[in-house]
């Protein structure tokens, strides 16, 4: 007997929702970025607009201020539709963003997390309210995809003004855009964010006119703290040159000409306080008169790039005895009067004194340290300063408060300038960074990765001789031995010159990445010579020629686009579609991006696998759309959108949206496999390095392409 029980609805509710999740799950559109806008009049006949992007946790959204593809993503941007009733007043401002090397694009990049206010100023010249129209384009990834550029319009409502009374007032109420991160501009939605309410990341109340300073967050203080850790060291080196070294056992001895122990140590530490203070005045100065606003010409212009490198040149040039790089008597005279007077300020003017005295050897490593941080937030200069300053006066402290100490001291002799020179030598090899910046930035062609490697090589080289003795410079002693720790310093840069040497046939060198060129502007790089011509036929039984192109036609765009591993497809869909119908292949779209670190990856740890590339060769034709590429289409190739109404002009911006109207996705990667007629064969795939997960994916469509074919041939 069969007993008929009725399913509770909830229960139903909860299988058919367990059913349909993973499907849901796969096709979406990610919102991680709601836009929010609103302006307020300043004084005068001048008003700020503000521009908010409220950050979905885990995603980061990129600054004004990173190298455009194909080096890096797409940055943010403003357009400002001109009008004769106002005129812009600067830049638009952003906070500062976090800061950190990417392995990916192999650059230092810059990114928002949580949230990022802009503001941009104007000044209004109408006397009639008006409407001041505009866009922004931006791109986002988290640590597991990148979603496509997004074009979001924005407007807002501006108030004549009359006459040029100061005024401040709130102006308009905040404008509301919340947008998903592909080249579409969504509608609102229900869960839009609003100026005052709590932030969803901070559980804090955002004011709207408040002065908003960005959360750096840890990278920002890691690179605080490695700054700091780097000066401090640069401060005991600094210590070892023979303009410092033989100044310890004299400034201490000064000190203990005072008969009263407890005055000669206070007076010490006043001292060594002292040298702190004056170094940190110095980065103060710097960061005062340079200030965050400076930090991107520094970073990305050719002049102070091409600048600091000339100037890192001229301080190695010192440091190897080619000249001495001296104050003016006059200035040092009179500091070392004023010590004379005794006490806090006799000791104040000790300490400004042996900073003078002492510029000829702590001037390159304080000139470096400042050149390094001053492209960087306006505490880097201060804290750059504040850590050398203080590794610089620790010594002088602590042998004026034990001076049995100095029993223990080596003595001074020709060691000290082999400091000196080994210094010349590292600010040597560091200056170049400086050139291959201005270098990349406006595409000279003049340090690409090879070069720069060789000159390292050869510096290191020279260096590794010099410490073993074979090297002579102008001040330095006759070297009878080498001593133990000599050696070991040696050795060490020998080994360092070894590792090297495979980065002249393109090595990656991941130890090195952050100071390297991009692995792109490699032209001898025998590892991809190798993938292409070798590993890509591995298991084909064909290793001693490449087989001929099997495309029906030249692909559109070949000349601007290309794909990995030495792959022939097509950059058009419809091209691509058309050539599967004629060779009867299943089609492998790849919705991609020059910004897409996740696609790059992708293509360097799974399509670079053997048995990958033959199947992605040999069965299926292959489709590249590129969601960020700024090419202008012919008239003929414009495309309005189903879904937001839009004509869509550029590559890019047409397969953004064919992407999300057809999918209802914006990540990329994201890979399709189609049949003939453009019908999918199996669930697409995003993300994912298993690539035996990859080849069951591909084996899958395979099989199913197939199965239809004898279907329809039947």
């Amino acid at each position: 007997m069969k007993i008929k029980q009725k399913l509770n609805p909830a229960l139903r509710l909860f299988i058919l929702l367990a059913l349909f999740l993973p499907f849901t799950l796969q096709a979406q559109i990610l919102k991680p970025v709601k836009w929010s806008f609103s302006s307020k009049a300043l004084s005068g006949n001048e008003v700020q607009l503000t521009l908010k992007a409220s950050i979905d946790h885990t995603w980061h959204l990129y600054s004004q201020d990173v190298p455009p593809p194909p080096d890096g993503p797409v940055p943010t941007s403003f357009t400002f539709v001109k009008s004769p009733n106002y005129t812009l007043v600067g830049k638009v401002t952003e906070p500062k963003p976090i800061e950190e090397y990417d392995n990916q694009f192999q650059v230092t990049l810059k990114y928002f997390e949580n949230q990022a206010v802009f503001t941009q100023k104007i000044k209004v010249l109408s006397e009639k309210d008006f409407t001041l129209n505009g866009e922004l384009e931006f791109m986002v990834c988290d640590d597991k995809q990148c979603l496509a550029p997004e074009i979001v319009d924005f407007e807002f409502k501006i108030k004549g003004v009359k006459d040029s009374s100061p005024k401040i007032e709130e102006v308009t109420e905040p404008v509301m855009s919340d947008t998903t991160s592909s080249a579409i501009v969504l509608p609102s939605s229900d869960s839009e964010d609003t100026l005052g309410e709590s932030d969803a990341s901070s559980g804090a109340a955002v004011d709207p006119n408040a002065e908003i300073t960005a959360d750096t967050g840890l990278a920002s203080n890691t690179s605080l703290w490695s700054l700091f850790f780097f000066s401090f060291l640069a401060g005991f080196a600094a210590i070892l040159t023979p303009c410092v070294f033989p100044m310890i056992p004299m400034t201490v001895t000064f000190f203990l000409k005072e008969k009263d122990k407890v005055k000669a140590k206070f007076q010490a530490l006043s001292y060594g306080v002292s040298i702190i203070l004056i170094y940190t005045i110095i980065g103060t100065v710097v960061a005062v008169t340079l200030g965050a606003n400076f930090a991107n010409f520094l970073s990305t212009h050719w002049i102070p790039n091409v600048l600091f490198f000339l100037i890192f040149l001229f301080f190695a040039a010192s440091f190897l005895g080619m000249f001495e790089i001296t104050l003016p008597s006059w200035m040092i005279n009179k500091s070392d009067a004023q010590a004379d007077r005794g006490g806090v300020v006799g000791s104040f003017f000790m300490a400004f004194t042996l900073v003078l005295v002492s510029f000829s050897c702590t001037g390159p490593i304080v000139g470096a340290i400042l050149v390094a941080s001053a492209g960087g937030q306006v505490l880097m200069p201060i804290i750059g300063m504040l850590g050398f300053s203080l590794a610089f006066a620790l010594p002088f402290t602590l042998f004026a408060f034990f001076p049995r100490w100095l029993n223990n001291m080596p003595k001074s002799g020709g060691w000290l300038n082999s400091v000196k020179v080994v210094l010349g030598f590292l600010e040597l090899a560091l200056g170049l960074k400086f050139l291959s910046i201005a270098d990349q930035t406006y595409h000279w062609g003049i340090l690409d990765r090879e070069v720069y490697i060789a000159f390292w090589i050869v510096i290191f080289t020279l260096m590794g001789f010099y410490l073993l003795g074979k090297l002579k410079f102008a001040h330095d002693s006759d070297l009878k031995y080498i001593g133990v720790p000599r050696l070991g310093m040696a050795i060490i840069t020998f080994a360092f010159v070894a590792y090297m040497i495979p980065g002249m046939f393109g090595a990656p060198l991941q130890a090195l990445s952050g100071y390297m060129p991009p692995q792109a502007t490699h032209d001898f790089d025998l590892n991809k010579i190798v993938r292409d011509n070798v590993q890509l036929y591995a298991g084909s039984g064909t290793t001693s020629a490449q087989p001929e192109s099997s495309l029906c036609d030249k692909p559109k765009y070949s000349e601007i686009l290309h794909l990995p591993h030495g792959l022939d497809g097509y950059f058009d869909y419809e091209q691509g579609l058309a050539c599967a119908a004629q060779l009867n292949k299943p089609v492998f779209i790849d919705f991609t991006g020059h910004g897409c670190v996740n696609c790059r990856e992708m293509e360097a740890r799974v399509w670079a696998d053997p048995r990958v590339l033959k199947k992605l060769r040999e069965e299926f034709v292959i489709v590249a759309l590129y969601v960020d590429d700024k090419t202008t289409l012919p008239e003929s190739e414009w495309v309005t959108s189903t879904y937001d109404g839009k004509v869509k002009k550029t590559i890019g911006r047409k397969y953004a949206d064919f992407q999300i109207s057809k999918y209802n996705v914006n990540a990329q990667p994201y890979y399709c496999l189609l049949d003939t007629q453009g019908k999918l064969l199996v669930q697409p795939k995003a993300y994912d390095l298993d690539v035996e997960n990859f080849l069951a994916f591909l084996d899958s469509a395979i099989t199913v392409f197939k199965q239809r074919s004898m279907a329809t041939a039947g």
